[in-house]
């Protein structure tokens, strides 16, 4: 199991969501058990039986200091499912202990996840990790993606204080990690770091097994051909580090326009990879 760096402070509140899917004939059946206020909704077919919606809901709408949230995810041969929030995960300010999130996901063979929360509010002072784990048999895929705002720009809140430390990670085949420090002008400004853009996105495909390389560089085309389609102040960028995922990299001033970009992409990649249409989550519209 993949443990937070630092463990949650017993002052603050500890949520815990374990998440369970398993294909039953044509349809993929849900099971949940939750500790403390992290929960789900009922699940939702809006697509047909075969992939189940689940809106997960926070009801405190953010994390303070010493707060976390664990999340663990285990889908059976065959099952799919697509995970969303209803709106931005916040970290406030924190006195001196982290807040931590934590998603640990296992896909079996056949099986699809689709992981597309908000993006998460990352507010100045805040001591905030995001970490995402997920293991793939081979035949699993999964579509993903993390979205990151910093501060709160029309409020004047600039992230100048504060850390906030993001990890992704494909055990054995990829990582990401890196941290945010408020405080470091240079990682902040400078065009060798984020450039003062405080809008960061990426958006993952990732498969248990090697893709067959006509199909890889055809989804890299479709995201490289959309990210050029943007107007300029978004920045955007797609690789394949290993032959079984690929990853668009996109940063703005606002998180408005890199979200546009990740779900176009997403819905783009959803159709070219697994024939399935677009089926964005109502909740996003309400």
């Amino acid at each position: 199991m993949h443990e937070p760096s630092s463990p949650p402070s017993q002052t603050g509140w500890a949520s815990r969501l374990q998440l369970r899917y398993a294909r039953a004939g044509e349809r993929t059946r849900a099971w949940h058990l939750h500790e403390g206020a992290l929960r789900v909704l009922a699940a939702l077919y809006p697509e047909g039986a075969g992939v189940c919606h689940h809106v997960l809901v926070h009801p405190p709408a953010g994390m303070a200091g010493g707060d976390s949230v664990r999340m663990e995810v285990e889908l059976g041969a065959g099952a799919h499912a697509l995970l969303t929030t209803p709106g931005a995960t916040r970290f406030y300010r924190s006195l001196g202990a982290g807040a931590t999130q934590t998603l640990h996901a296992r896909l079996a063979t056949g099986a699809r996840l689709e992981w597309l929360p908000l993006e998460n509010l990352a507010y100045e002072d805040c001591i905030a990790e995001s970490r995402a784990v997920f293991e793939l048999a081979p035949g699993a895929e999964l579509l993903a993606w993390d979205m990151l705002a910093l501060g709160r720009p029309a409020a004047g809140d600039v992230f100048a204080r504060g850390s906030y430390t993001q990890h992704l990670e494909i055990p054995g085949v990829w990582l990401e990690r890196g941290r945010i420090d408020g405080a470091d002008r240079v990682l902040r400004e400078a065009p060798g770091g984020l450039d003062g853009q405080g809008a960061l996105g990426t958006l993952l495909l990732a498969a248990g097994r090697p893709l067959e390389a006509a199909r890889r560089e055809a989804l890299l085309e479709t995201a490289r051909t959309l990210a050029a389609q943007w107007p300029e102040g978004l920045r955007a960028g797609v690789t394949s580090p290993q032959p079984g995922v690929l990853v668009l990299r996109a940063m703005a001033q606002r998180i408005e326009p890199v979200a546009q970009l990740l779900r176009g992409a997403w819905a783009a990649w959803r159709v070219q990879a697994w024939g399935l249409p677009a089926c964005a989550p109502r909740v996003w519209s309400t």
